[in-house]
Formats: structure tokens, sequence, C-alpha cells
């Protein structure tokens, strides 16, 4: 066991840290679709406007990761993470602070931009805490990723509403406290950064094929899962099936959950096949599908297989930077990557 000025935490600390950062990822984003209808109407928004706020998140995630990389080559995994925690705790309480659009979507982008340098700081500091246990490790945070999606969804319509008094404002400042939380104990818990951080380079070499490959990887199921969890609670309403948002919602949350746990025990020896990819691009088309075409319990169901083929896809992508790149790179890979 390594003493409290070591390099590393103790394992168990590095797990722990890993798994609540995982969940930080995602808590302030998946506040937001169990509330859409309600700040749709509050703010008469129309579905560009919708699809816009549900699509910045994802749209930092790239605007922001060079920069991020910068970040961590300058400062170190641990001083990054927490800067990036706090970002998106302070931009995500503060979207509902002014009743505007305008507002509403620049608190979206703080938001998403301390999401973005969370994320890329996540492989590298696997590869730092934990560089013997990488496909665990990364199943590990991102299993927290899949609980902090299920969350929000899960229990602010039937539970975070009532107790504030249905305010979707208060509901997401309230979704910002435990990424606070969890930036202490990261600052408390975790290794201080090495002076020899600041030597790092930082610039993606563009011109590598594996990073464009990872990219487009990622992209694709960033796509899916975004764009599902973005229009899917308007086109249910406009079905007149608005009583099916909370149980699709969850259940494409839920649903990601059992390929995670699985993922726990066999993502060494899945890291570098092609068949799962390959399965679950195929599960996700035909998931849409039913979706679009379907109706009721169907659509549930759907949503459900698509949240498991999109999470066993993420859980092998994030595997892959620490696992191909130089020690030294991984920072820089992931940023591009994303």
């Amino acid at each position: 066991m390594p003493d409290a000025r070591g390099s590393a935490p103790p394992l168990f600390n590095a797990f722990l840290l890993l798994w609540l950062s995982g969940c930080a990822l995602r808590l302030t984003i998946l506040a937001v679709p169990p509330v859409i209808p309600r700040i749709h109407d509050d703010l008469q928004m129309n579905a560009t406007q919708v699809g816009v706020l549900t699509g910045l998140p994802s749209l930092l995630f790239a605007l922001a990761a060079v920069p991020g990389s910068l970040l961590i080559a300058r400062l170190g995994v641990r001083s990054a993470l927490v800067i990036a925690l706090l970002v998106t705790a302070a931009g995500g309480a503060l979207r509902g602070a002014f009743p505007s659009i305008a507002w509403l979507d620049a608190m979206t982008i703080v938001m998403g931009a301390g999401v973005a340098i969370m994320q890329v700081t996540m492989p590298p500091t696997v590869r730092a805490w934990v560089p013997h246990r990488i496909p665990f490790a990364t199943a590990v945070y991102t299993n927290g990723l899949l609980i902090g999606e299920i969350l929000p969804v899960a229990l602010t319509l039937p539970l975070v509403l009532p107790l504030l008094r249905g305010s979707w404002q208060w509901s997401l400042a309230a979704w910002s406290v435990p990424v606070v939380v969890i930036a202490a104990m990261v600052l408390v818990m975790a290794p201080p950064a090495r002076a020899a951080a600041t030597r790092r380079q930082w610039w993606p070499n563009w011109r590598d094929p594996l990073l464009w490959r990872l990219g487009l990887m990622l992209g694709s199921v960033n796509a899916t899962y975004f764009g599902i969890n973005a229009f899917l609670p308007d086109y249910l309403n406009a079905k007149a099936q608005g009583e099916w948002i909370g149980p699709a919602l969850s259940a494409l949350n839920i649903g990601q959950l059992p390929v995670s746990f699985v993922l726990l025990a066999a993502a060494g020896s899945m890291k570098r096949a092609i068949w799962p990819y390959a399965a679950a691009g195929s599960i996700s088309i035909a998931s849409i599908a039913v979706m679009v075409f379907g109706s009721g319990i169907w659509i549930v169901v759907a949503a459900a297989f698509n949240g498991f083929a999109v999470a066993g896809t993420l859980v092998l992508i994030l595997a892959l930077p620490p696992l191909l790149a130089p020690p030294g790179d991984v920072h820089r890979v992931t940023a591009a990557m994303f």
C-alpha cells in the first residue's frame, strides 16, 4: 500500500474515483431529457432549438477536446480532472438561472466544455493509475458513466421534480451537486500532478490513421445515443404516446447496464475483436427502425436493445487509446478521437 504522499492512490481508491468520475460525465447532461417538454413549453422552443440544446454537449466534445489535451499536458490528469468537474458543475447548475434560450445554450456550452475535458482526461488517468488493468479500469469508469446516465432519467420525474415543486431550473441545478462532491473527492484522494507532465506534447498527430478510425467509431456511437435522447421525447409526444417517454428513456439507459457488467469481466478478451462492433451496429439499426415505426411497449423494448448495443461499443472504444497509444500520447490520441 503506498502512503498518502505516494504517486498513485491505493487500488480501491483508484477504481472508486474512476467510477465516480464516470458518473459525473453524464449526470448533468442526462438531467435535460426528462424535462425537455417543460423547457420546450416555458421557453417556447421549436424542434430545431431543442436539437441545438441537446446537441451542444456532443459538439463541445469535439471543440474542447484538444484544449483539454493541452490542460492535461500542462497540469497533469489530477488537476485537469478537478477543473473539468468544477466547470461541468458550474455550467450545469446555472443553465436555468435566467429564462432565456441564449443563456440556457451558453451555460450548456460551459457544461459541455467541462465534460469534454473530463472525457479526454479519463483514458490517460486509467493509464496512469492502473496501467496493468486498462480494459477492466475502462469498464469500471464506463459503468459509472452508464449509472450517471440512468440516475437523472430514472429519478428526475418521480423524485427530484416533486421535491423541487416542479421546477426544471432547480432540477438541473440539483444534478450538479454530486459533481462538486466528486471533484472534492478527486482533489483529496487522487495523487498530485507530476512535474514531468508539463513537458508532454499536446497537439495531436492528425496524420495518424488511428485517430480517424477511433473518431469515426466514437462519433457513430455518440450520434446514435444523443440523437435518440434529443428527439424521442418530442417524437412520442407528437405521436400522442407521451406516457412512454419516461419508460423509453429509462430503457435506453438501463439497457446499457447488462453489457457493462459483462464487459467488466470480458473486456480484456474482446478488446481487439471485430465482431462486437458489427453485431452492435446491426442491433442499433434494427432497434431504431422499431422505435420509428413501432408503438407502445415495443418502443421501450427497442430502446433497451439500442442502449445495450451502444454501451457495449462505447466501452470497447474507450479502452483503445490507452491500449494502442504510447503512454505519453494517450491524452493526444483521446483528444483527437473526440
